[in-house]
């Protein structure tokens, strides 16, 4: 196909979604390589992030721009390379968050650098939805989020729980401070397992370097917070008898995290290149069916509008701080990350992404559980 029916395709296709390209609107696609149409129309959303990463385009509001491709269902006219289809075929035939490839996998995401999560996050380190309810800023919005996961769980002062997927022990420390909780957090990545000693340091926490299905102990609680996306559907299931096992019978597991309104069995190809190698976003059916017989569900929260604030506030932080950032990453991450932010905003504004919280009880809570919100 010619390259002037290439990009008529691609105008027709983005017109649906009221996106022009070289428009006057900040979520037109201002176009500077023409090889951006054969590429977009023939690898997808691979090609879509990468030739942003290699500057073949530019848009002043990727969010917005995200939102209305997301919410016209483009994505669903997507082609994909033979890249990307290896890929998929692979994610049906291997684990690919076997004990042996989950460090690995954390690795290329969470080992980066501390600093760029210093500078990105909130001053709890969290790198989860906030919870913005009343809150004015993302500090606020973290600190309520922590904190409605320790009244969901009914915490009280000295009991145990355990924390699976840590991250730099943001939950931990909270928990520890304001409940009395004494804490274990269990992480595979170095950096974060450094840092979150680092910041709990005198307090009741514990944090492991540690795969979660290695953990053989008996907690009151139990939490996991934005890692059950790193674990893959074939592990669910044993996720889930994890958790089980470590849960004391009368206790409370918390599970926090994205959920997609359909089962998959492999990622966004542009996320599992470049941003979370060979995660899943899961659906409700396949956390439902890896909970049976395991876990009863007591509560169900869904605020996944929440994320995209929280997107919006951390690449305003990554922007704001790029000068401190750009002596170790070069101006082709920068654009990586900040295309990653944005179309993760755009998407949840576009209600394609969900955020799950679900209060779960190994027998059922007699009397029944009452929700908190």
């Amino acid at each position: 196909m010619k390259e002037q029916s290439l990009q008529q395709k691609v105008t027709e296709i983005l017109a649906t979604a009221d996106v022009k390209i070289n428009g006057p609107d900040p979520w037109d696609l201002q176009v500077h390589n023409d090889g951006f149409y054969k590429r977009v129309l023939t690898q997808g959303t691979l090609g879509l992030g990468e030739s942003y990463m290699d500057g073949w385009w530019d848009c002043e509001r990727i969010d917005e721009f995200a939102y209305k491709v997301i919410r016209a269902d483009l994505y669903r006219q997507a082609k994909f390379g033979w890249k990307t289809v290896v890929q998929m075929l692979l994610a049906k035939v291997l684990n690919m968050q076997a004990k042996g490839k989950a460090a690995r996998n954390a690795q290329r995401h969470y080992d980066i650098g501390n600093k760029l999560y210093k500078l990105m996050l909130d001053k709890h380190m969290a790198y989860s939805c906030g919870y913005w309810k009343g809150a004015e800023n993302l500090d606020q919005a973290q600190a309520n989020k922590l904190d409605l996961i320790c009244r969901k769980i009914r915490i009280q002062p000295g009991q145990r729980v355990l924390d699976i997927g840590c991250g730099w022990g943001s939950f931990a420390k909270f928990a520890a401070e304001h409940y009395g909780a004494e804490v274990v957090g269990v992480t595979v990545s170095k950096e974060q397992a450094a840092l979150g000693r680092e910041m709990c340091k005198g307090l009741p926490v514990e944090i492991r370097l540690q795969d979660y299905r290695d953990v053989n102990e008996t907690f009151d609680h139990v939490v996991s917070v934005g890692m059950v996306e790193h674990v893959g559907y074939r592990n669910h299931r044993a996720f889930m008898k994890t958790a089980a096992r470590c849960l004391k019978d009368d206790g409370l597991f918390l599970l926090h995290t994205i959920g997609h309104p359909f089962s998959k069995t492999s990622a966004d190809p542009f996320t599992d290149t470049y941003i979370f190698p060979n995660c899943l976003i899961p659906s409700l059916k396949q956390l439902s069916a890896a909970m049976e017989h395991v876990f009863v569900l007591e509560d169900l929260h869904n605020f996944g509008p929440y994320y995209d604030p929280t997107l919006m506030a951390w690449f305003q932080n990554f922007d704001q701080n790029w000068d401190q950032l750009k002596g170790d990453y070069d101006e082709r991450f920068y654009r990586m990350w900040k295309y990653y932010l944005l179309s993760s905003a755009g998407s949840f504004r576009a209600r394609n992404n969900q955020l799950w919280q679900m209060v779960l009880s190994k027998k059922g809570i007699l009397g029944g559980y009452e929700s908190v919100r």
